[in-house]
């Protein structure tokens, strides 16, 4: 299961390794959402949410939508600038098709990526699923997807005013925060790059990144399959230490392909019993259950949705989901009409931090 970006014929300058202030921003606000995610950064993200005025916090909880579950696409620049201001110049030069169809997409993995889907801008369609997709989510995220659908322009401005308030709030002190880790990070992946070739410097990137034997695509192993080229655009890739563990890739059509790394791993778990491991890596044994894990590892998800994502059928869904259940690694909570799959993550990190980044990339 991997993501391949083809760059058959292209340049080697065409892959570039650069900072961006918006898609750290992102990773900051995907660290506020899910804060399970990244435990080393839980007195950061508690410190934050402590500090911030209720009018800013509202804000941030109602656009979660655009990084709590996956990231929407314009907020990992193919084109870092050096400010975030520069970069939200960018961002809203985007038409309103592209920036609406990019915002709703809620699920991380299932069919996004295969085809360049209608816009519920102007397909009924699609409005209608963007909109069974957000009521799953919960009435916040519901309410959002109906203004953004109602009044693109005003809730476009509405949240650049919101992480414009971020950076006020806390991301300008973090970023100078970061900034040496990362330039220091991209002094290496370049020095790589212009001495040993694109091989040396994928590897060190990641374990999960490599060049393929023939030299024409680049393989990130993540749960999932999925194929984009980057012929003419070439291939970004952006550090990050507020991202760790997670390895975000862009590769949607219409997209230039963009990877967003960690800067470093994380540091392993502590040993658990045998008889848990067991039973746990036996309930992990499937790659089907392994896909329905990753997608949860993104935020809570009904046995519908989860079907619709990996094409499944419902009873076949619920099958491996009681499988997952049974090894303690998901919790189900009804909420209205809605039953939710909720992912054990500290049971899930006992496993191992190789397990866990494997998942949550």
């Amino acid at each position: 299961m991997t993501l391949r970006i083809d760059i058959s014929g292209l340049p080697s300058e065409r892959l570039r390794f650069a900072a961006s202030p918006l898609a750290e921003l992102t990773a900051m606000l995907h660290v506020l959402a899910e804060p399970g995610h990244h435990p080393h950064l839980a007195g950061w993200a508690g410190g934050v949410w402590a500090g911030l005025p209720p009018e800013p916090a509202e804000r941030l909880r109602e656009a979660e939508f655009l990084w709590r579950s996956s990231q929407a696409d314009f907020l990992i620049p193919a084109r870092p600038r050096p400010t975030l201001a520069e970069e939200l110049d960018d961002v809203d030069r985007i038409d309103d098709e592209t920036y609406v169809t990019a915002a709703l997409v809620t699920t991380c993995g299932g069919n996004r990526g295969h085809f360049a889907a209608p816009s519920p801008l102007t397909d009924a369609t699609a409005r209608e699923r963007a909109l069974d997709l957000a009521q799953a989510r919960g009435a916040r995220q519901e309410a959002f997807a109906e203004r953004l659908l109602a009044d693109p322009a005003a809730v476009r401005a509405r949240v650049r005013h919101t992480l414009e308030q971020c950076a006020e709030a806390f991301f300008d002190a973090a970023w100078a925060g970061v900034a040496v880790q990362l330039a220091t990070d991209l002094r290496l992946k370049n020095d790589l790059l212009k001495r040993q070739g694109i091989g040396a410097a994928l590897a060190s990137v990641s374990g999960a990144v490599t060049l393929a034997p023939d030299g024409d695509c680049i393989v990130v192993d993540k749960l999932q399959d999925k194929a984009t080229v980057a012929h003419g655009t070439g291939v970004t890739f952006i550090p990050s230490v507020f991202g760790r563990p997670h390895l975000v890739a862009v590769h949607a059509p219409g997209w230039q392909p963009v990877v967003q790394y960690p800067v470093a791993d994380p540091s392993p778990s502590e040993p658990v019993s045998l008889e848990t491991v067991t039973l746990r890596l036996e309930a992990l044994a499937h790659p089907v259950r392994l896909r329905l894990l990753r997608t949860l590892a993104r935020g809570p998800h009904t046995t519908g949705e989860l079907a619709h994502a990996w094409e499944l059928s419902p009873p076949e869904a619920s099958r491996h989901l009681a499988v997952l259940r049974r090894a303690g690694l998901l919790t189900p909570r009804r909420q209205g009409r809605y039953v939710r799959h909720t992912l054990n993550l500290p049971d899930l990190t006992a496993l191992g931090a190789d397990l866990l980044a494997a998942v949550l990339r």
